[in-house]
């Protein structure tokens, strides 16, 4: 009972102290809102309205009434370089980082805003001296991230792969992986300049930092192949298969040219159809039936197909169904086998594809890098019916 009467007679107390709390924090608010100008408060409309032109109109008026609001000059920068104006963006942002009355953390933000300002320009160079001050600083994971955009756009690897390493190593991975394309990168183009040595050393490298890379393996295929080593290259490819037999099919056409280059090519088929047998692929499909036909007759090539139709069954498999179906049947037939596999070559135009599993980007032709987000092995070797188009 003593609680009780002692609760009904503080409630009264505790209702008035929230009643002047509230009272304070609204009179806070209304003197704040009455010290912005009032161009500051259109600004916030015209941006909520999505009026970014008349927005920047007023934050520039605001601006000039109050030219030490550090935060308006953030928001002007950004609209600047949202609207492609990226020289005042630059302005404003360079003007910051020569004050002296801001905080470091501000003079921090100026310097990474006037760093998207310089990537935006495609002013690499100047993009990349800004961020390298801000390594070693609170913006540092901020700063490699950008200076890894920044090298890969420039195809400088070695710079690239130095940055790679300094990444964290909760996610390494990912990083591995990453590297190892950096070092098949450079492998690449010792390639094209007939740089044999250096393509071994870099491959070499490549797997150093990640055994399953499929690359380093073809890339090394490659080169002996360039210097008529048949026999090493494909060793080299045969070892794609073991790492992941869905990229043989990356490799299968120029398998089966070196085994006829040693006088093998029953050989080489007889290895690409146990590599179907394994893991379906409308790719490895392709090459062996283009070889059935030209080896073994159009009956062959539609045993093989229809095996495969069972097993997997997709439209750009009927589409090869049809074309040995045309050499098997007879002429009156024939034509009509003829406009069915039309129309349906139609459809088959459109799922033919290569599609990146980070952003949906499609492709007609095979990517290590993608084109659109950047990312790195994010094509599957295969087409895009295999995953989402069934008969």
């Amino acid at each position: 009972m003593d609680f009780e009467f002692w609760w009904l007679l503080s409630w009264p107390l505790f209702f008035v102290m929230g009643w002047l709390a509230a009272r304070i924090d609204i009179k806070h608010v209304i003197a704040e809102a009455r010290s912005l100008p009032r161009s500051y408060l259109t600004g916030l409309n015209n941006l909520l309205a999505e009026k970014p032109d008349k927005a920047i109109d007023a934050f520039l008026e605001a601006v000039q009434v109050d030219p030490q609001t550090v935060e308006l000059h953030f928001v002007l920068g950004h609209l600047f370089r949202r609207r492609g104006e990226v020289d005042r963006a630059i302005r404003i942002h360079q003007s910051l980082i020569d004050r002296d009355d801001i905080e470091a953390g501000q003079r921090l933000q100026a310097l990474n805003e006037l760093g998207e300002d310089y990537r935006k320009a495609g002013l690499l160079d100047r993009a990349e001296a800004v961020y390298l001050q801000l390594r070693d600083t609170d913006r540092d994971e901020v700063a490699k991230e950008a200076l890894l955009q920044i090298y890969q756009q420039e195809k400088n690897w070695l710079k690239a792969i130095e940055i790679a390493r300094a990444m964290p190593a909760d996610n390494s991975h990912r990083w591995d992986s990453v590297i190892a394309n950096f070092y098949c990168e450079i492998a690449a183009a010792a390639l094209a300049l007939s740089r044999f040595d250096e393509v071994r050393e870099q491959i070499g490298l490549a797997l150093a930092c990640n055994r399953k890379c499929v690359r380093a393996n073809i890339l090394l295929g490659d080169s002996y192949a360039a210097q008529s080593q048949d026999d090493k290259a494909i060793e080299a490819w045969q070892q794609v298969g073991l790492q992941d037999a869905g990229y043989m099919a990356l490799v299968a056409e120029r398998l089966i040219l070196a085994y006829r280059r040693l006088n093998s090519e029953e050989k080489g088929i007889q290895l690409l159809r146990s590599y179907l047998e394994q893991t379906p692929s409308l790719d490895l499909m392709d090459v062996v039936f283009n070889w059935e036909m030209k080896k073994n007759g159009a009956d062959a090539a539609y045993a093989l197909v229809r095996d495969q139709l069972k097993r997997n069954p997709t439209l750009l498999g009927l589409e090869k169904l049809l074309e040995a179906a045309i050499h098997t049947a007879p002429v009156e037939k024939s034509m009509d086998i003829e406009l069915i596999r039309g129309m349906i070559h139609g459809h088959t135009r459109k799922v033919a594809r290569y599609c990146c599993n980070e952003c949906g980007f499609k492709a007609r032709q095979f990517y290590w890098h993608c084109p659109a987000c950047g990312g790195w092995e994010t094509y599957p070797p295969r087409r895009t019916e295999e995953f989402d188009l069934t008969l």
